[in-house]
């Protein structure tokens, strides 16, 4: 059966099941075998787990006066969903889980209610507060409540349940400005935050290792004046970071750590401090911006362009829109910081809704290293270019650095060469088994498909017969051999996917990593770095590819000691392209206003709403005829997206492989994207509730729109 015509038959199935119908006078309610019920509220409305928007909406459960007391508003049930046929006999559908969101003295539903089946636990994890958010999150990104309710709540874990919280820790002192009298708002936004206020900025921190204490120091003055705090930061080792500059300036209970490395039981048992009110500040990655912090007074979000902070699971909510969110709701602080700054964040700065905090361009230049350029005309002319991957430029960079300390070379791709083409007619190396690209994964050359993982030993061109290959595009692993080549006495070591180093001591040697694995220096910092392969950042065919391309430049870049003590950074792009020229003058709120006005100008996000629509055709057109869209919206396409072939590896989103799908995209000005959600929303929920053909993909503020 499809998941379609399942979702249908269950939408069918519901007359043992209290359903929120609203039309019937309200009455006392019976259940099948007239068990005693609680006499006392005996009607628990619950929010089941079924993640299908047309059935988004609250059930009503019969409370059996055995589980009066523990059947509290917030507590985990298992219930009867649905009904079945089996043996000839209808059984009153199979079990699953929910939450228990109301009691009440009576039901709107006027058949017989099936009674709770069992109570799960009686720790309240799905507080007011907490289900108020998720359903704000859902009716943003036309989802389900329960999808997000999935998400904000973590599984269960008995033994962590059993185990008590420690008491809450009185507010500590609060901090002194340190690093904050570096910006000239920064002391104020500090007071602020003391006086128990919600003041909003967006934070352009200045480079060098001192964003962690700053950030720490935010969420203490927070915790002083008597309110709860929240950071979300992009990675683990960025969450570790600010963790331990916490725990430095208040010492250790006064906050926890929410990241995946913790372990499921570990991280549970510090959410459950969090929800009992034990600890009043979190610091985590992405999914800690549900955590239910009590009297939250501050939310702080780290690197909001880095792609983690979006969740690829549905309904694929952002950390920034949630915490302003929270923001607004909770009336919160916000402070959304980063060494560099996006599209979204200037139109916050923009519109009003939060204002800027950065340094002044003195502190900026006492602070940066000194940035120096190589186009594409300088490679052509270099002799050393022509014979390696580095001009002069970059080698001299390199010697000089290796005198004072570590040297970072960032390189955009990972592994060794991965991708190549035949040396006499450029075309790309593919495989015979299934056509995916041919990468070399080792020194010795060895062929392997980067798709299905065959060998392709003996290769050659199909297009000219050819046997020799030159690599397309040169990995870390082969950089590192190079360099380790040419500088034989320096230790060379690679940080990527498969092994992040945290750190690196402060000695001389080479650091070869992709963007987001370079480890943070000892010491003061890298004495140089090289950012290769500028072109294939820029390059990409993405509507975010400067500024994601400038965001990378800028992470790595700030790890490099200050001008004034030899830092030195070069860059392979050319001089003209806009992120490297925003790189040399460390300027990324100028970068991110210019992108922003040319995305005003051609109605493109963050400025218009935008929703991707997409699946078969006959699906994308059936939903498109039935949606009532607001006048203001624009339907743009759908156009046919690209096969997948069936060896490809596949992303969330990707269409099945060897189906044919297409997109079309809808926009709205601002103040519409509510109307937005809300209608696609509805058309979708009727279409799954008629089994009008298989769903479509919804997708509200896609971050891939190319």
């Amino acid at each position: 059966m499809g998941g379609s015509e399942r979702a249908g038959r269950e939408g069918e199935q519901l007359a043992l099941v209290g359903q929120a119908a609203r039309t019937a006078p309200r009455a006392r309610p019976r259940t099948w075998r007239n068990a005693p019920l609680a006499e006392r509220l005996p009607v628990a409305r619950v929010l089941v787990d079924k993640g299908l928007v047309h059935l988004d909406r609250l059930f009503d459960y019969a409370v059996p006066a055995a589980m009066d007391a523990e059947a509290r508003p917030g507590v985990r049930v298992r219930v009867r969903f649905g009904a079945g046929q089996r043996d000839g006999r209808r059984e009153g559908g199979r079990l699953i889980n929910g939450f228990v969101v109301e009691r009440r003295a009576d039901s709107d539903f006027p058949g017989v209610l099936a009674p709770l089946a069992q109570v799960l636990s009686t720790e309240p994890v799905l507080s007011p507060g907490l289900l108020r958010l998720c359903r704000a999150v859902a009716d943003r990104y036309a989802g389900a409540l329960a999808d997000v309710v999935q998400l904000a709540v973590p599984p269960r874990m008995a033994r962590a349940e059993r185990q008590p919280s420690p008491p809450a820790p009185p507010p500590p002192a609060p901090p002194g400005p340190g690093g904050w009298s570096r910006y000239p708002s920064g002391p104020a936004y500090l007071a602020a935050l003391a006086r128990g206020e919600a003041p909003r900025a967006v934070w352009t921190a200045l480079p060098g290792p001192h964003w962690p204490d700053e950030l720490a120091r935010a969420l203490a003055t927070a915790l002083a004046a008597g309110r709860g705090a929240l950071a979300v930061l992009p990675d683990g080792r960025a969450a570790a970071r600010a963790d331990a500059a916490l725990t430095a300036l208040l010492g250790p209970g006064h906050h926890v750590l929410l990241t995946a490395d913790a372990g499921p039981e570990a991280r549970y048992r510090r959410w459950l401090a969090v929800s009992r009110g034990a600890v009043r500040c979190v610091v985590g990655t992405r999914a800690a911006m549900f955590a239910p912090v009590a009297r939250l007074g501050l939310v702080a979000l780290w690197d909001d362009g880095d792609a983690a902070h979006h969740d690829d699971r549905a309904p694929q909510p952002h950390a920034r829109e949630v915490l302003a969110l929270r923001a607004v709701q909770e009336g919160a602080a916000a402070l959304f910081g980063g060494l560099s700054r996006s599209a979204e964040s200037a139109r916050l700065v923009e519109t009003g809704w939060a204002g800027e905090l950065a340094a002044a361009r003195e502190a900026v230049r006492a602070a940066a290293p000194l940035v120096r350029t190589v186009g594409d005309g300088d490679q052509a002319r270099d002799p050393a270019a022509r014979a390696a991957r580095l001009p002069t430029l970059a080698w001299q960079a390199v010697r000089e650095g290796l005198a004072r300390g570590p040297v970072l070379v960032q390189v955009p791709r990972r592994g060794y060469v991965p991708r190549l083409a035949c040396a006499r007619c450029r075309t790309p190396a593919r495989c015979a088994h299934c056509h995916g690209p041919l990468a070399a994964v080792g020194a010795a050359e060895v062929l392997r498909c980067a798709w299905c993982g065959q060998d392709a030993p003996g290769w050659h061109c199909a297009e000219c017969g050819g046997a020799r290959l030159r690599a397309v595009v040169v990995g870390a692993r082969r950089t590192a051999e190079e360099l380790g080549r040419a500088f034989p006495a320096v230790q060379v070591r690679t940080s990527g996917r498969d092994h992040v180093l945290g750190a690196v001591p402060d000695r001389p040697a080479l650091v070869v990593s992709t963007p987001g694995a370079e480890p943070v220096p000892e010491g003061p910092g890298y004495a140089a770095a090289l950012l290769l392969d500028g072109w294939a950042l820029l390059g990409r065919p993405d509507l975010r590819a400067g500024e994601e391309a400038l965001r990378c430049w800028l992470n790595a870049a700030a790890l490099v000691r200050p001008q004034a003590e030899g830092g030195t950074v070069v860059v392979l792009g050319e001089p003209t392209e806009r992120a490297v020229q925003s790189l040399v003058r460390w300027d990324p709120a100028g970068h991110a206003r210019r992108e922003l006005a040319d995305r005003s100008f051609l109605g493109f996000p963050p400025v218009a709403r935008m929703a991707a629509v997409s699946g078969s055709p006959e699906a994308v057109a059936g939903l498109l005829g039935s949606l009532r869209l607001p006048a203001s919206a624009e339907v743009l396409g759908p156009v046919p997206l690209p096969v997948a072939e069936p060896g490809r590896p596949r992303r969330p989103g990707d269409p099945p492989a060897g189906e044919r799908w297409e997109r079309a995209l809808i926009r709205v000005p601002p103040g519409h994207g509510a109307e937005l959600a809300a209608a696609l929303k509805s058309a979708q929920a009727g279409r799954l509730a008629r089994r009008e053909g298989p769903p479509v993909r919804i997708r509200v503020d896609p971050q891939d729109i190319g």
